[in-house]
């Protein structure tokens, strides 16, 4: 209950810049491994390695997919009681 009461003290201002700063989080994090994709395969002489290399690299990926599906689907959650609120 501590927890929810400290959550409940944020303010939207404060809400938003989280929002804005995840959004720039998760952005960086795309490229960084789209960065890390073109460089996993330079140089790189056993099919073993490139085939490794790749296999970490999609497995990241998809779980920063996963993470800005969550985002996503919290972020909706508060929009939507934005909306529910200002209906009221």
């Amino acid at each position: 209950s501590h927890i929810m009461s400290e959550y409940g003290r944020m303010t939207d201002t404060e809400r938003d810049q989280i929002d804005q700063d995840a959004q720039i989080f998760m952005r960086t994090c795309a490229d960084a491994i789209h960065q890390l994709r073109t460089e996993a395969h330079k140089d790189v002489q056993s099919a073993q390695v490139k085939e490794h290399r790749t296999a970490v690299l999609d497995f990241i990926e998809d779980y920063l997919k996963r993470v800005c599906k969550l985002y996503s689907e919290q972020r909706a959650i508060r929009v939507k009681r934005v909306i529910d609120k200002k209906r009221l």
